[in-house]
C-alpha cells in the first residue's frame, strides 16, 4: 500500500490512433509523441531508461537504457465518447461517459446567445469554432470599439468567452462565465466555460494566465470524492481543480505553464501527505498541440524528461508515481483540434514491478488502481492493476524449486539428459515445462519451450525469468539451446530477462541478452 501517489497528466501526450479515430474526423496516421519524436528539440532519456519503448505502439523508442526497465508501463485506450479534457480525466478518475458532451459546429444556438446576452448586457461578436489566437485578431478590434464579448467554441464541448483585461476586468470576466455556466444546462450542457482574457494592441493582442475553466460537475462519484470521504488528501496542481468543478479536492494549487507545475510538484513531494497529488502540465495541449507548434511540444517534453530525473529522487519508499495523458493533440494533424489517441501509462515505485500490462480497455482503470493503492475501497468504472503491481517477487530458489519438480517428468529415455525449465511471467505466474524425446530424435520438445508453450496458450505475453535444471557428468549447466533462446526473446525484454541454470546444487544466472547478443526481434520486421 502507497503512502502518496503523485498521477501527473501530460495534457494531450497521445502514443497513437485508436481503432475508432475515424468517428471522431480523425486519421490513423495521428501520433503526437511519435510526431514530435521527430524534432531536433525532442529528448526522452528519462521516460526511455524508465521502460516506455516496452508500452505497445512505442517499441520505435527503443528498450531501456542504462539495464532494465523501472517502471511498469500500459497502453491506456479511452472508453468514453469524446476527447476532450474533460471527459479524459472524469475517465482517469474513474468516471466513463458513454455519451458525448454537447459540441457546437455552426455556434451556440440563438436563443442561448440571447439569455447570455441579455443578462451581461453585453451584445455577443462572433458565436462560432475558431482558433483561440486567431478569433481575437479578428474580432479584437470590434470587442474593444463596442464592448462586445468574443463568445466563440471548437471541436470540443467548450463555450469560450474573450475580453481585453482593459475592457473587462478580469473579475468581470469571470462573473460572465458563471452566468454561462448557469444558462448552459440539460441539452446543452457542455464541458467547460472558459475565460479567456487578452491584452494588448492590434494585431499584437496576446492571451494572458489568467484563463479560468468552470466545468460541468461529473455525473457521480469520482476517485476524488472516495478519497475525501476516506479522510485521505488530494492535492490539485493546475486545471485539475477546474476540470472536476471543485469538487473532491482537500488542496488546489494553481500553476499557469508547465514550468510553473513542475516546480509545485516538487515542493510538494517535500511534504508530508496522505493520499493524491494530482497534477496538470496543460501547454503541451495549449500551448503547442493546438497551435500546430512540433518542435515547441517537443522542447516542452524534453524539458518534462529532464526534470522528471530529478524528480524521481525525490520519491520516497512508499511513494507511487503514475503518468498518463488525457488524449491526443496530434500537432502534425492538418487540424488544430485535439485528436482520438490511445495515452501512456508508466508506474514508477520501490514496491512497483516493472511489468508490461498491455493494453488496458480504459482509463479509469487508473483511478481503480490509485483507490487501492491508497487502501480506499471504492467502486468505479474501472478495474484496478494495483496487484499485478505490486505482486511480490519469485525469487530465484523459488523457481528452481519448480523446475527441479518438472524435471521429475521429463521423458528422455534415448539422452538419459533430463531438463525441466519455470518460466516466470511478469504478472508473477510460474509455468514449467520439461522435455520430451522420441526416437527420431530431430523434433524434441526442449522444456524452456514446453513451458513457453503453456504460458503462451494461457493467454501470458511477457516473462521475466527462467529457471533450468539439468546437466551431465560432462556438462553440469543446461543453457537453452539457440531455439530456445530465439524463442524467449519474442517475449521479453532481454536486458532484463534473468536465466538461472542450476545443475541441482549450484547455480549461474545470465540475461537473455548474454546469452544471445544481438538477438534478432519482431521490431527489425516493422515498417514503422
Amino acid at each position: 500500500m502507497a503512502e502518496r501517489v503523485f498521477l501527473i497528466v501530460l495534457d494531450s501526450c497521445g502514443i497513437g490512433a485508436e481503432p475508432d479515430c475515424a468517428d471522431f474526423g480523425d486519421v490513423p496516421s495521428n501520433n503526437t509523441f511519435r510526431h514530435i519524436s521527430a524534432s531536433p528539440e525532442f529528448s526522452a532519456s528519462t521516460v526511455r531508461r524508465l521502460g516506455m519503448g516496452r508500452m505497445d505502439g512505442v517499441g520505435w523508442l527503443g528498450g531501456p537504457t542504462g539495464g532494465g526497465p523501472l517502471a511498469a508501463v500500459a497502453r491506456m485506450r479511452e472508453r468514453s465518447r469524446g476527447k476532450d479534457t474533460t471527459i479524459g480525466h472524469w475517465e482517469i478518475a474513474g468516471v466513463v461517459s458513454p455519451a458525448p458532451l454537447p459540441t457546437y459546429p455552426d455556434g451556440f444556438p440563438a436563443e442561448l446567445i440571447e439569455a447570455f446576452s441579455r443578462e451581461t448586457g453585453r451584445g455577443v461578436l462572433c458565436n462560432k469554432p475558431y482558433s483561440g489566437t486567431e478569433v481575437i485578431r479578428d474580432y479584437g478590434q470590434r470587442h474593444i470599439a463596442t464592448g462586445d464579448l468574443i463568445v466563440y467554441t471548437s471541436a470540443d464541448s467548450v463555450f469560450q468567452i474573450a475580453a481585453h483585461e482593459d475592457v473587462v476586468p478580469i473579475g468581470q470576466l469571470y462573473e460572465y462565465c458563471r452566468i454561462a455556466r448557469r444558462l448552459l444546462k440539460g441539452e446543452h450542457a457542455v464541458g467547460r466555460v472558459i475565460a479567456r482574457p487578452f491584452v494588448g494592441e492590434y494585431p499584437n493582442y496576446v492571451r494572458t494566465e489568467r484563463r479560468h475553466d468552470f466545468s460541468l460537475e461529473p455525473p457521480k462519484e469520482t476517485l476524488l470524492d472516495a478519497l475525501c470521504a476516506a479522510g485521505r488528501d488530494v492535492i490539485a496542481v493546475g486545471k485539475i481543480t477546474d476540470v472536476f468543478a471543485g469538487r473532491g479536492i482537500t488542496e488546489s494549487v494553481a500553476s499557469h505553464n508547465n514550468g510553473e507545475g513542475m516546480a509545485l510538484t516538487s515542493g510538494i513531494a517535500e511534504r508530508d501527505f496522505h493520499g493524491l497529488c494530482f497534477v496538470n502540465l496543460v501547454d503541451f495541449d495549449s500551448a503547442y498541440g493546438h497551435r500546430n507548434n512540433v518542435d515547441g511540444y517537443a522542447a516542452a517534453f524534453a524539458a518534462f524528461d529532464g526534470w522528471l530525473d530529478g524528480f524521481l529522487k525525490k520519491l520516497r519508499p512508499d511513494d507511487v508515481l503514475m503518468i498518463t495523458a488525457d488524449h491526443g493533440c496530434d500537432p502534425a494533424d492538418a487540424g488544430t483540434d485535439h485528436t482520438r489517441e490511445y495515452t501512456p501509462l508508466l508506474v514508477i515505485g520501490d514496491g512497483i514491478r516493472p511489468v508490461d500490462l498491455g493494453t488496458r480497455p480504459s482509463f479509469s482503470d487508473i483511478g481503480a488502481t490509485v483507490a487501492d493503492l491508497l487502501g480506499v475501497a471504492w467502486k468505479g468504472d474501472g478495474v484496478s492493476m494495483a496487484e499485478e503491481l505490486t505482486r511480490g517477487d519469485v525469487s530465484d530458489d523459488e523457481l528452481l524449486d519448480a523446475a527441479r519438480a518438472a524435471r521429475a517428468a521429463a521423458y528422455a529415455p534415448y539422452s538419459g539428459h533430463a531438463v525441466g525449465a519455470a518460466l516466470l511471467s511478469e504478472d508473477g505466474r510460474i509455468y514449467t515445462g520439461c522435455n520430451v524425446e522420441n526416437a527420431a530424435y530431430g523434433v524434441t520438445v526442449c522444456a524452456e519451450r514446453s513451458a513457453v508453450t503453456a504460458a503462451v496458450r494461457d493467454g501470458a505475453r511477457r516473462f521475466c525469468a527462467l529457471a533450468v535444471v539439468g546437466g551431465t557428468d560432462r556438462e553440469r549447466f543446461t543453457p537453452p539451446c539457440g531455439s530456445c533462446r530465439q524463442t524467449l526473446y519474442e517475449f521479453c525484454d532481454p536486458q532484463a530477462m534473468r536465466i538461472v541454470l542450476s545443475d541441482g546444487k549450484d547455480k549461474r544466472v545470465y540475461t537473455l541478452d548474454e546469452l544471445l547478443p544481438a538477438g534478432f526481434g519482431g521490431l527489425a520486421l516493422k515498417t514503422e
